[in-house]
């Protein structure tokens, strides 16, 4: 979700105004692919990289995704909307790690779409993480070095939150033509697509013309 930033300095705006208007627009997103049939939404919310900026502005996307979490938990649960978070929470404010125990929890139960919201991630510290998870199962005995397989990765990236954890479809906004650390391990056989909106602008026009560019591609996963 690129993009927040220059929305705001384009209409000379403070950067919080364009991430407010980014929650916006994520909240349009999850309502649609909950009516659509899409299973998971999984967004990129902030990266560990992202704590070398300014701390207002990290202090008000803390606040933002509290907030947001909060306003957006009983019609969560109104249209089946399961909440996921994954990333490095060692890091995050007391406050906002409430919430989303409090979040996960009370929609733990519903299946219509399942929402992870990546804060505190990168693809990175993913699999560095679930490196040093396997690691510890040998150390302790309880797996054997011969028995380590891409399974056994995926079984501990934190993706493990979901029955779908390999996305089909990645969306990257703003005309950025990269992945920046984003579920590198996950994204092997993901189809990508770039659009240049900014993300508080992306609405349901630009993600008609994500989906009809997802359906007209062969997927081959190595085949032929």
């Amino acid at each position: 979700m690129d993009g927040n930033g220059r929305w705001a300095k384009m209409r000379n705006l403070m950067p919080s105004a364009g991430h407010q208007a980014g929650a916006e627009a994520l909240k349009e997103m999850v309502r649609l692919c909950a009516s659509w049939g899409i299973k998971v939404l999984t967004v990129f919310a902030f990266s560990t990289d992202n704590w070398i900026r300014p701390k207002v502005e990290v202090d008000f996307l803390m606040s933002l995704f509290e907030k947001t979490i909060n306003s957006e938990i009983d019609d969560f649960n109104r249209e089946g909307i399961r909440i996921s978070v994954i990333g490095d929470a060692t890091k995050l404010p007391s406050s906002l790690l409430r919430m989303i125990k409090y979040a996960e929890e009370s929609t733990k139960e519903n299946s219509r779409l399942q929402l992870i919201v990546a804060v505190s991630y990168s693809g990175k510290y993913d699999v560095v993480q679930a490196c040093k998870s396997v690691a510890k199962k040998v150390k302790d005995g309880i797996l054997d070095l011969e028995e380590i397989n891409e399974g056994i990765i995926e079984q501990e990236l934190e993706t493990n939150c979901t029955e779908f954890p390999n996305p089909d479809l990645l969306i990257r906004t703003s005309g950025e033509l990269r992945v920046s650390n984003f579920l590198l391990w996950q994204l092997a056989y993901a189809e990508l697509y770039f659009n240049g909106a900014l993300w508080p602008d992306f609405g349901k026009d630009e993600f008609v013309e994500a989906l009809i560019s997802f359906q007209q591609r062969k997927r081959r996963f190595g085949g032929r």
